[in-house]
């Protein structure tokens, strides 16, 4: 399985930044309003609350080493201002083949500019050139928004659901007699 760790992104509008815990004083206030959690549920979190997700998450892999984590914040280049965040989990599936399981989110005041889908496709490239070969999401069968994000990522809905989400995903790498099928269910979520 590949393990990179992420760099600095740039696209026409967005800084793709590598997370860090010092972005969870900027992104508490970004994310504090509760309709983030209309799909996902919960509630927003606190500093402190932030502080420890993005210490853990920074770590750059899960605490058994099974999965490779990749956060970034987006920060809009015209003004610097943070605009949300995309993030993928990596696991191997199918032998030698790596799945990324990605997730955006933005931030209500700059959600419908875009942000979304322009990081996920910068995330998706760089991905994919260091041999990330499958990519899913979990998506809410009513969030719109997400759901054009998954497309514009060649990703498509699948039959699968878990906790009310539906898994969306590009076609499974080809299988080969070295690489005998396995469940690709991504790890849980962090």
């Amino acid at each position: 399985m590949i393990r990179p760790t992420a760099t600095p992104l740039d696209t026409p509008r967005l800084r793709l930044e590598p997370l860090r815990v010092a972005h969870a004083a900027e992104a508490v206030r970004v994310f504090d309003d509760v309709r983030l959690h209309t799909w996902t549920g919960g509630a927003p979190a606190t500093l402190a609350e932030l502080e420890a997700r993005y210490r853990r998450q920074s770590a750059g892999h899960s605490p058994d080493g099974s999965q490779g984590w990749l956060n970034w914040m987006l920060r809009r280049r015209a003004d610097g201002r943070l605009v949300g965040t995309v993030q993928a989990t990596l696991q191997a599936s199918d032998g030698d083949h790596t799945e990324a399981e990605l997730a955006w989110v933005i931030g209500v005041g700059h959600q419908g500019e875009g942000y979304g889908q322009e990081g996920a496709l910068a995330m998706a490239a760089w991905l994919r050139a260091r041999g990330a070969d499958r990519l899913t999401a979990h998506i809410h069968p009513g969030h719109e928004a997400s759901k054009g994000i998954a497309r514009s990522l060649g990703l498509r809905p699948t039959d699968r659901s878990t906790d009310g989400e539906v898994l969306w995903a590009t076609a499974p790498p080809a299988r080969t007699a070295r690489t005998p099928r396995t469940n690709p269910r991504p790890g849980p979520r962090r």
